[in-house]
């Protein structure tokens, strides 16, 4: 139970909250409604076991990195709450229960399980050469909605899953957004490890404004989708209360005032996140 305590600690297991709802949103979607108990169990299982694998391995790869970083060398891999190979039996245990849980939705889901593979492996090593990992991040992060709709249609590629692309444009701007707030307070160890990002590139200011670009747009991407769904009222009103909780966020982060950064990356997207799944699921079966 300690090394299990420890290893969720590590992954932050409870930060599954942030692509889940969006899964749901791409189920839901997808299914015009509720998919069956078989859809959505399996979808959720994929979506944790993505999410612990990719966690797992970015632990693994950059273990060497977050022990130079004082924000994260007390991690516990770091601190040796919970070993290296440990770490590594999860992620592979997390890859075996994915594959599993796309080849019992549809043969299509698994046929696209190596596809998502590389960018679970792949994506930490991206801050190493190009300060568009943020964007690969939320792009990663995108694939859950896009493989719920996937596991619910059979497909991607006909005219009718054109929304699918839609959540995945959003995912990734939400996603790539607020990881460059979260790179903001690490600008001067990535500068000195030389890795790259946004901030640490174009500087504190110039990431800050383009976080609130790319959530503006992830609006306008969400606005898309309740026009093109055709959504009733409580999608709209949920779509509101998220582009408020986007100006709070961008009011508690400053180029010199990164105090309430914590704040603003896991209280309030995690807000984000449900808001707009509830509203969703409201517009769907309430109204």
């Amino acid at each position: 139970m300690t090394k299990l305590r420890a290893f969720l600690e590590m992954i932050k297991f409870e930060h599954t909250i942030f692509a889940l709802p969006f899964a749901y949103l791409g189920m839901l979607l997808a299914a015009r409604g509720w998919p069956g108990w078989w859809a959505f169990g399996w979808i959720t299982v994929a979506m944790a076991a993505a999410r612990t694998a990719a966690m797992s391995l970015n632990r693994l790869i950059d273990r060497e990195i977050d022990a130079r970083n004082p924000r994260t060398a007390n991690r516990p891999i770091q601190t040796g709450k919970i070993s290296v190979r440990t770490t590594a039996i999860g992620a592979l245990i997390s890859i075996v229960i994915l594959g599993l849980a796309a080849w019992l939705l549809n043969p299509v889901t698994f046929y696209l399980w190596p596809g998502a593979l590389v960018f679970l492996v792949g994506y930490p090593y991206t801050k190493r050469f190009t300060w568009l990992s943020h964007f690969i991040l939320g792009f990663t992060d995108g694939l859950a909605p896009m493989g719920a709709w996937v596991a619910v249609t059979g497909s991607f590629w006909r005219a009718s899953d054109w929304p699918t692309w839609l959540l995945l444009a959003a995912l990734t701007l939400w996603i790539g957004g607020f990881d460059i707030i979260y790179a903001c307070q690490d600008v001067d160890f990535d500068r000195q490890e030389k890795l790259h990002s946004i901030p640490a590139r174009f500087g504190i200011a110039f990431g800050l404004w383009l976080a609130r670009v790319c959530h503006l747009l992830t609006v306008a991407l969400l606005a898309w989708i309740g026009l093109w769904f055709g959504l009733s009222w409580p999608y709209w009103v949920g779509l509101v209360a998220v582009a408020a909780l986007f100006v709070w966020e961008h009011s508690l982060v400053k180029p010199d005032d990164l105090s309430k950064l914590n704040l603003a990356f896991f209280n309030l997207n995690g807000y984000i996140s449900l808001t707009i799944f509830f509203a969703t699921l409201a517009a769907l079966f309430v109204v």
